[in-house]
């Protein structure tokens, strides 16, 4: 969080809302029922430590629209969580997921605690009590709210709570489905672990290969060769960074909170990672040099920028200083509305959380529908889709007395697993996404930013499901 007292996460999120609904033709009503928190539950609850001690845990869990339902958001646990911080994050879930065309309402949860400090033994019997509290207000369930992994927390967090719910919850069919993120043993699906990263770099790339926009910063169409830093690594950036390097971009530098390296010449994402894991830091990388403070990174000299930690990393005070083209927000909030001010009349194209980092709602999405159907992708038909494809290249190597290499036979006749149905279903969503909001932009010359044009893509929809409703006699 910031360090001004006085700054309120939520409130910037608002900020960003009033400047994009003036480009709407919504009533005022309309637009501030879109805009408030409609549910907001602050709980505490004692939980036994391993010393035997008992402590108070602090906790949130925000539904900010019920447009359509479920509502749909992570749990972090983190020290820093506070109410201001649980209702924006839900505000950004809200507007996000009718961008990407998800059927869900915005929520987010959040546990005030350091992970680091509790035994896994402590993190389990906080996470169950917390479950137990979302059940006794129906703050949790596949057709009311579905939390997922955030900051903090992950895949063993996930299961944990759809075994508490399940307990709490005997009989109930759909049951898996009241949480996403799971391990697949328990019902998650496969793909969700990069999706965030793989739907930031979908994303980045889609904005890239935009002629237009190209030219309008001087850079070549494509991602190839492009200069890339990344503030992050850990699920999100690992995994953006990695795509970008496969897909040809030069990794040149890369920040943690121990300290930032870089090499000019491009920098091995998998060797970072491992000298890391070996040694606790990324600092002293073989193939780096170490900049002398790690918030040095943010401003060294790139195409593309990828924050993918916490917010309020880029604000006032560092950017005038920030000299990328492209900035794609992997994390949540990590510009301040000070910080946009400045980078529009730099020309810099910020490319905004509220859609970018939505590649694990999406998979999420996916993961509820999967948990809904009992079934997993693929399995109904991988097996048909091979054989049919043998079936074809057979008939076209005997029509053309010609064999089609082991390589090319295999991709040709593979049919798709989960995974291959997850990564395909992630990119349809973020090209389609990409084109919706550059769309609205090119309509309205008006609109400054990017993120103002993503705002009113999505305060069309949910104002436009309000409306449908019919909730407004």
């Amino acid at each position: 969080m910031s360090a001004n007292p006085e700054y309120s996460f939520f409130g910037s999120v608002e900020r960003s809302f009033d400047k994009a609904a003036q480009f709407t033709t919504w009533d005022p009503g309309i637009l501030e029922q879109i805009k408030a928190c409609n549910a907001v539950y602050r709980m505490k609850f004692p939980v036994r430590m391993d010393d035997g001690r008992i402590e108070v845990i602090e906790a949130y869990r925000v539904q900010h629209s019920q447009h359509k339902t479920p509502c749909k958001g992570g749990i972090r646990f983190a020290a820093e969580v506070n109410q201001d911080e649980v209702m924006a994050l839900a505000a950004l879930m809200t507007y996000k997921c009718a961008i990407v065309n998800v059927p869900f309402g915005g929520g987010k949860g959040g546990i005030k605690i350091n992970p680091r400090k509790y035994s896994v033994y402590e993190l389990e019997k906080i996470t169950r009590r917390y479950t137990a509290e979302l059940v006794k207000k129906n703050f949790i369930g596949p057709g009311t709210d579905v939390p997922a992994p955030d900051y903090g927390t992950g895949e063993r967090e996930m299961a944990w709570i759809v075994d508490t719910y399940s307990s709490l919850r005997p009989g109930e069919i759909d049951a898996a489905g009241c949480v996403t993120g799971k391990p697949v043993t328990q019902g998650g699906v496969r793909g969700r672990r990069e999706a965030t990263g793989l739907g930031i770099f979908y994303g980045i790339r889609e904005v890239c290969n935009m002629p237009d926009v190209m030219n309008k910063l001087g850079l070549p169409v494509g991602i190839a060769g492009k200069k890339v830093v990344i503030q992050g690594l850990g699920n999100v950036g690992y995994h953006a960074a990695k795509f970008f390097q496969n897909a040809g971009a030069k990794i040149i530098g890369l920040a943690e909170y121990e300290g930032a390296i870089y090499n000019e010449g491009g920098l091995d994402v998998d060797a970072v990672f491992e000298h890391r894991k070996t040694s606790g830091s990324i600092l002293n990388f073989a193939d780096g040099k170490n900049f002398a403070k790690n918030t040095d990174a943010l401003e060294y000299d790139c195409d593309i920028l990828i924050p993918a930690a916490l917010e309020n990393v880029i604000n006032a005070e560092n950017a005038p200083r920030i000299s990328a083209k492209i900035i794609g927000e992997g994390a949540n909030g990590p510009l301040t509305p000070e910080a946009d001010e400045i980078l529009i009349q730099k020309g810099t194209l910020v490319v905004p959380d509220m859609y970018l980092n939505a590649g694990g709602v999406t998979v999420s999405y996916f993961e509820w529908l999967k948990n809904l159907s009992h079934v997993r992708y693929g399995r109904m038909e991988k097996r048909f889709t091979e054989n049919m494809n043998t079936h074809i290249l057979g008939q076209i190597e005997e029509l053309t007395n010609k064999q089609v290499n082991s390589r090319e036979r295999q991709l040709i006749v593979h049919g798709p697993d989960e995974v291959d149905l997850v990564h395909s279903g992630l990119e349809e969503t973020m090209i389609t996404a990409t084109h919706e909001i550059m769309d609205a932009w090119r309509k309205n010359p008006q609109i400054p930013d990017m993120r103002t044009a993503a705002y009113v893509v999505a305060i069309n929809k949910v104002g436009t499901s309000y409306a449908e409703l019919g909730i407004f006699p």
